[in-house]
């Protein structure tokens, strides 16, 4: 079976981890959205829904019975501890499917695979991953994107970044950095640059 290498794609919220992915899937790269893949495992039913209902309470559900993302971001944006709660039932849980998809690709022949994660670095998903590529923007233009793409006003937006950890923090964690401040030409030019460099060698390049 060949051998495939994963890319681990992360960032802060709004620093532009989508829009790289994005262009690593038109280079013919697999991207797996790890936060696609946590909302499929509180599907209603489910074990770590069950798991979220208790922890909780049923002010966290819709009219359907499923999670609300909203109501339960603002039960635990604010408060560590609710969010470390959060983390230890959604996290491994969306590890193994993560894991189950990368062994698809695998099976598949790809070369490479790309795990998009917010909480790549906070989850300890690093074995997993054989190259980081961190996405990092300043705060005022993350803070503009949200409101612009998502209508989420400022304040929630300097709320969910402070309740992060930092690009600072994670930098310490990378391989490599994708400064995203300026246009999408420069990100997709950086993005080549970095493709180029690792899909010219049999693997990911030694530090």
């Amino acid at each position: 079976m060949l051998l495939m290498h994963v890319i681990g794609v992360t960032g802060t919220i709004g620093s532009g981890k989508s829009t790289v992915c994005h262009m690593l899937e038109r280079r013919g790269c697999p991207v797996i959205d790890a936060d696609v893949q946590a909302h499929e495992t509180y599907r209603r039913g489910t074990a770590v829904w069950r798991g979220i209902v208790s922890a909780f309470g049923a002010q966290v559900l819709g009219p359907g019975g499923e999670v609300d993302r909203t109501a339960l971001g603002k039960r635990v944006f604010g408060d560590a501890a609710a969010r470390e709660r959060l983390n230890a039932l959604v996290h491994p849980a969306t590890k193994r499917r993560v894991q189950r998809h990368l062994t698809g690709y695998r099976t598949q022949g790809h070369e490479w695979a790309a795990v998009e994660a917010t909480l790549l670095i906070e989850a300890g998903w690093q074995r997993m991953v054989d190259r980081i590529w961190l996405v990092a923007s300043p705060e005022a233009l993350v803070i503009d994107r949200l409101g612009r793409d998502r209508h989420q006003p400022g304040s929630e937006s300097k709320a969910r970044i402070a309740a992060q950890m930092s690009a600072m923090e994670k930098m310490e964690h990378a391989d490599d950095i994708i400064y995203n401040d300026g246009g999408i030409e420069e990100l997709e030019a950086r993005v080549e640059q970095l493709w180029k460099a690792l899909t010219n060698t049999s693997g990911p390049p030694i530090d």
